[in-house]
């Protein structure tokens, strides 16, 4: 995003609505992916999310505001994460990959609404051009909503994908990368900043938009 402002490859308009979806992200998407993550939690036996405040919907309680940042600059960011404590659970490896695969799976179903709205709003824009600009805000949602979901989804921790490969890694060998979390994570943001997850996060991304876009698109080819 800052790259395509730079080089002025945004008109106005577009940068606003963008920066405009960027916040609707950040106050709306973001918590909902949290307290999709608590709710699995919670529903799965660990009442650790909800005593610490995590099952709500307000943004106050997940914002993380680095995170919040790198959504506007890069694309892709990340909220506080919601901890767990997975001797609760009954099964401590199928419901920690459950609980961690509920927050992406969150932006994919949001991504999918929101495609819903722009194709709608795309048809009917056909007469009121400020319609036109409304779909457009709600593309820019749906694609940070499947960009959210695809960075959270790399296996890298405290990323939910890290919690992921904890289902399927030796409890011996996800201790031990746990322990290089902070410099993995930093590691990231600096591969971030110097643009070379773009190629394979925006190639995954991309499958996954026409996916959703494939869905979305069909009852207005179908019956429109």
């Amino acid at each position: 995003m800052l790259r395509s402002i730079l080089s002025g490859n945004m008109g106005f308009a577009e940068i606003i609505i963008y920066l405009l979806s960027g916040i609707a992200v950040i106050f709306i998407t973001l918590p909902i992916h949290e307290f999709a993550h608590g709710f699995a939690a919670v529903k799965l036996g660990d009442d650790t999310p909800r005593w610490q405040g995590r099952l709500t919907l307000n943004p106050f309680a997940h914002i993380d505001y680095i995170g919040a940042l790198c959504i506007l600059l890069f694309n892709f960011g990340w909220a506080k994460p919601v901890q767990v404590n997975h001797y609760n659970f009954r099964n401590p490896k199928r419901d920690m990959a459950i609980t961690a695969f509920a927050g992406p799976l969150a932006n994919i179903v949001l991504a999918l609404i929101s495609y819903f709205a722009f194709y709608g709003l795309t048809f009917l824009s056909n007469s009121v051009e400020f319609l036109f600009y409304v779909a457009i805000f709600f593309l820019y949602v749906a694609q940070l909503n499947i960009h959210l979901a695809v960075f959270n989804l790399l296996p890298i921790p405290p990323l939910d994908g890290s919690r992921l490969l904890s289902a399927f890694l030796p409890n011996k060998y996800y201790y031990a990368l746990m322990r290089y979390e902070r410099y993995i994570f930093w590691g990231v943001i600096a591969l971030l900043w110097l643009g070379i997850l773009d190629g394979p996060l925006d190639l995954i991304s991309t499958v996954i938009a026409r996916g959703l876009e494939f869905i979305a698109s069909l009852p207005f080819r179908l019956f429109i």
